[in-house]
């Protein structure tokens, strides 16, 4: 197992993967670069910060990819303020979020971005909801999303599914696994055996194992499946 302490960083070649943090209920923020191109994963709170200190203004303002897990806050606080930015810098490309099907976080965060700044957006934000786990190259990146299990609490009581992704990103004959939240499941397994890296979560005690987290076993258990791993997303 690596080093936990964040920033988590892998570097292999042109392509590598830096974790600013992974912190549960706090936030979650990502940087994946392949050769010439930057990505965006799961942008959490302080992702503008983080990117700006790591690659500065004209590199961030090229980014045009955002790959997002889930809608929970701490995998999405930072979005607001990254379209803000952006805006307010006034990039001119575009600008791509794929995200699970049904992200409705995603889906109002962009809308009611849109309708404050109708007038003043200076670049074309895409939106692409993934119904289906089919592989598809952008930038030269392989990205294959799969489905992980993660639920929330009902304020009723219970819990409900939410919308969640896996992704394995490929570029030059390697491949990055990062499981986003997730319980153990079998999907996640498959596409974390043999990886070079695995971005694994162990969000969950090791005493009331449920269908939100992993344990810290269960995640290595997995890891050790993969060429390397980290394990992110531990509470402190």
């Amino acid at each position: 197992m690596l080093e936990q302490k964040y920033p988590l960083s892998w570097k292999k070649k042109k392509f590598s993967i830096k974790i600013f943090c992974s912190i549960p209920n706090i936030a979650t923020g990502i940087l994946l670069k392949a050769g010439d191109t930057s990505f965006i994963i799961d942008p959490g709170d302080g992702i503008l910060r983080d990117l700006n200190k790591e690659i500065g203004v004209k590199n961030l303002l090229g980014i045009s990819q955002v790959f997002v897990s889930h809608g929970h806050h701490d995998h999405v606080g930072g979005v607001w303020s990254l379209l803000t930015y952006l805006r307010v810098m006034q990039k001119k490309t575009p600008l791509t979020i794929y995200y699970p099907n049904e992200c409705v976080e995603i889906e109002s965060i962009f809308h009611a971005f849109e309708k404050v700044y109708s007038h003043s957006i200076t670049y074309k934000i895409v939106l692409k909801a993934i119904k289906k786990t089919n592989s598809f190259v952008t930038k030269k990146v392989t990205v294959k999303p799969f489905p992980v299990i993660h639920k929330e609490h009902l304020h009723t009581g219970g819990t409900r599914q939410v919308p969640a992704l896996g992704y394995n990103f490929s570029f030059n004959g390697m491949t990055i696994c990062y499981g986003g939240d997730t319980a153990y499941c079998e999907d996640l397994v498959k596409h974390a055996k043999g990886v070079d890296l695995a971005v694994l979560e162990a969000g969950h005690d090791e005493e009331t194992p449920d269908e939100m987290h992993m344990t810290m076993k269960e995640a290595v258990s997995i890891g050790k499946s993969a060429k390397k791993y980290f394990l992110v997303h531990v509470p402190e």
